[in-house]
């Protein structure tokens, strides 16, 4: 452990950068919902959640060859090449918004996540690994921070960009009855990312030359000090870990909970009945939020409590916080799904390690499962509209029908699927 102490700090910069970047690109996706809704003219909420099916249900197909790919490269050479495919992705959005092609954007939102599946299959464990396995959740807080600095950032930024004068614009193409008029104010506002995207694939190239040329230490997690555990424990398959696999379905559930807290807010509230030019910045609040729940849990883990006694907090919250959207509407309601945010802070910074503990030579192979299961971000968020626009359910109660049992399940792994198959010391 000692020999690692002069490289940490470099280490959790560099990672810090990574964590932005991919917090800045993720959470763009709250503001391309409605923009993609209106700009290529989509008959409902469903149709839109694609953004989000697009950019997540890419983890389950690319994260488990990003781990092949993290062997054969090392660490570091994964990282980079995550964010070249991340900036193949951005510069497809601009064919996309010439064309007003709904699939070419969901195509390139699907190259942006396959490039984050492979850096997030590579920093993740990383963070982890990098120092003490007890206080991984309070240096994943610290990434956290960055992470959620970057989305409150974009969606304000992109928000600007695209959104402007949102309401006004969605009414004019409403009322437009000359096709002409209407395919001119549908191009203009389409032609609006065209910018933003091509500076973000340039930004995304620097990052991938700096972090290629980086001192950033490489880990062999096959013999490094602090991935070690017994002979027997080392021979197991991948199979003889129910504490990970128990832990994939944790973090599916987790992320689809996110997704609806962070990227939902706004449809949620467009269904409430209020204004676009007023939820275009909701998933600034939820990210307020969840950067407060990641203070706290630099301060709190592990001396104060432990990152397993931190989940059960968040999933009891979470619970909470659902009852709370269920009997209100309006603003009310929507304060409480910006809490939900408070409430899942600390609950990758957690899953996260209490899953990967003791996989020794299993670590990228487990990080790659863990990182398949955000394809929650997928599914969770289709479910809600589909409920609210299909079955025609109330808008609070389809979207409660969807977090309560996510929060039920993490509150389960919190107290006893994180120690499943695990020999008593």
């Amino acid at each position: 452990m000692t020999n690692k102490k002069p490289t940490n700090v470099t280490a959790l910069i560099i990672i810090a950068i990574l964590f932005f970047v991919f917090g800045f690109i993720t959470w763009l996706n709250g503001t391309l919902i409605p923009f993609l809704k209106l700009a290529c003219e989509l008959k409902n909420d469903t149709q839109a959640f694609f953004v989000t099916f697009a950019f997540y249900i890419a983890y389950f197909f690319l994260a488990l060859p990003s781990s092949f790919v993290i062997k054969k490269t090392g660490f570091k050479n994964a990282m980079s090449l995550g964010l070249v495919v991340m900036a193949i992705g951005s510069i497809v959005f601009i064919p996309a918004a010439q064309n007003r092609s709904f699939p070419l954007f969901l195509t390139g939102l699907f190259i942006q996540a396959t490039g984050l599946s492979l850096l997030q299959t590579a920093s993740n464990p990383y963070i982890s690994i990098i120092g003490p396995i007890e206080s991984a959740a309070k240096r994943i807080s610290i990434m956290g921070i960055c992470n959620k600095i970057a989305g409150m950032i974009s969606p304000i930024i992109l928000g600007a960009l695209v959104l402007k004068n949102a309401t006004a614009l969605e009414d004019q193409i409403t009322k437009a009855t000359d096709l002409v008029t209407k395919e001119a104010l549908l191009q203009q506002l389409a032609s609006r990312v065209i910018t933003p995207y091509t500076i973000i694939a340039i930004v995304l190239f620097l990052v991938a030359l700096m972090i290629k040329f980086s001192p950033l230490p490489e880990i062999d997690t096959n013999t490094d000090p602090d991935t070690e555990v017994s002979r027997a424990e080392t021979n197991k398959s991948i199979f003889g870990f129910p504490h990970l696999w128990l832990g994939v379905l944790c973090l599916f559930l987790y992320v689809g909970a996110e997704v609806m807290a962070g990227d939902a807010i706004g449809t949620f509230g467009k269904a409430e009945g209020l204004p676009l030019d007023v939820t275009k910045y909701f998933t600034f609040f939820t990210l307020l939020a969840m950067l407060l729940g990641y203070v706290i849990g630099i301060f709190t883990i592990p001396k104060v409590i432990s990152q397993e006694q931190g989940l059960k907090i968040s999933a009891i919250l979470g619970i909470v916080f659902s009852v709370g959207i269920f009997v209100s509407h309006g603003y009310v309601a929507i304060t409480f799904i910006a809490l939900l945010g408070l409430a899942n802070a600390l609950m990758w910074p957690a899953i996260f390690p209490l899953a990967i503990s003791g996989l020794g030579k299993h670590t990228q192979t487990g990080s790659a499962l863990l990182i398949m299961g955000i394809a929650g971000g997928a599914i969770v968020p289709l479910v809600y509209t589909s409920l609210k626009d299909t079955i025609h359910l109330p808008n609070n109660l389809s979207f409660v029908i969807c977090m309560l049992p996510c929060y039920a399940y993490i509150l389960y792994y919190s107290i006893r699927g994180y120690k499943a198959g695990k020999t008593a010391k």
